[in-house]
């Protein structure tokens, strides 16, 4: 009984801390997990092929709860390995649990699968993505891991292109496909999402809300930047790396409580040059990361 799956890192385009309604969008980075199940053996036991201390609680959460709502409750070992880094704002945790969920699934001998969109009715599948994805919800807000419920990020994760979210009611508004170049900067500390101050961030729910609906219109790279400011400010982070991108890039942001730095360029805006933005950005420390945008999602391997 084993199996695995990969899901896709994150940007974000409206941070949900604010009032609820969040927004992401997936990368061409990937977490892959691999599960082996065993009926006769009782709990499950995680690791993490990056850093062998690293907190297992949340994919080990994942498995169980699968195997208890669409198996028998099976026991067994969980291992992830990922190119998403972990607590950088790229959705590290909702990668691992998406990926933890669809491989306990791969190992039950479950097909997963959605509609013609994700939310529709679904094809003849034994579980949906949208399902799958919820469940990695609730075992990221048993564990601790979200302040939110990350449920934008999940769902971006799952499915690709941007998602865009109600993380209260665990509602998917819409998804729509998006083609970028993005290119990302990591500065060497790390910010954890359990950590991030929610009544600071609650203040600015006035231009989370202008946020919204510039997405609502479609109009993300706008939205993100305007997020990316906001939140910054709110979150304790240089707004300078983004005022750096602005004149080089169709969108950036502080991604998900940071603390890294995303800029997007879309094909169809002529002023965008992340190669110049990366020149500019390389003498920040730190790593850079030359990426696209992603519209398939996680998968069954």
């Amino acid at each position: 009984m084993e199996g695995r799956a990969a899901a896709l890192g994150a940007g974000t385009v409206l941070n949900a801390l604010a009032t609820g309604t969040g927004a992401a969008f997936g990368l061409d980075v990937e977490t892959h997990a691999t599960v082996e199940l065993d009926p006769d053996r009782d709990g499950v036991e995680g690791m993490i092929a990056e850093d062998a201390t690293a907190d297992t609680a949340l994919i080990e959460r994942c498995v169980t709860l699968a195997t208890d709502r669409w198996g028998d409750g099976e026991g067994g070992t969980v291992r992830t390995e990922s190119d998403v880094p972990l607590a950088a704002g790229l959705k590290s945790s909702s990668a691992a649990a998406n990926a933890a969920v669809l491989a306990t699934c791969a190992a039950l001998g479950l097909t997963v699968g959605d509609g013609a969109e994700p939310g529709d009715p679904p094809t003849d599948v034994d579980v949906t993505r949208l399902a799958a994805c919820r469940l990695g919800v609730r075992a990221a807000r048993e564990t601790g891991v979200t302040v939110t419920g990350a449920f934008d990020d999940a769902t971006a994760s799952m499915f690709g292109g941007v998602c865009l979210t109600d993380n209260d009611a665990d509602e998917l508004r819409s998804r729509e496909p998006v083609d970028w170049d993005v290119l990302v900067w990591t500065p060497p500390e790390r910010a954890y999402s359990a950590d991030a101050d929610v009544e600071r961030c609650g203040a600015i729910a006035p231009m989370a809300d202008l946020v919204a609906d510039l997405a609502s219109a479609g109009r993300y790279v706008e939205a993100m930047t305007v997020n990316g400011l906001a939140f910054s400010a709110a979150l304790g982070f240089d707004a300078d790396p983004a005022v750096e991108a602005m004149p080089r890039a169709s969108g950036v942001s502080l991604s998900g409580t940071g603390p890294s730095v995303v800029a997007v360029a879309d094909a169809t805006d002529p002023d965008a040059d992340l190669d110049a933005l990366a020149d500019r950005w390389s003498d920040r420390p730190g790593t850079l990361r030359r990426t696209t945008t992603r519209n398939d999602g996680a998968t069954v391997r």
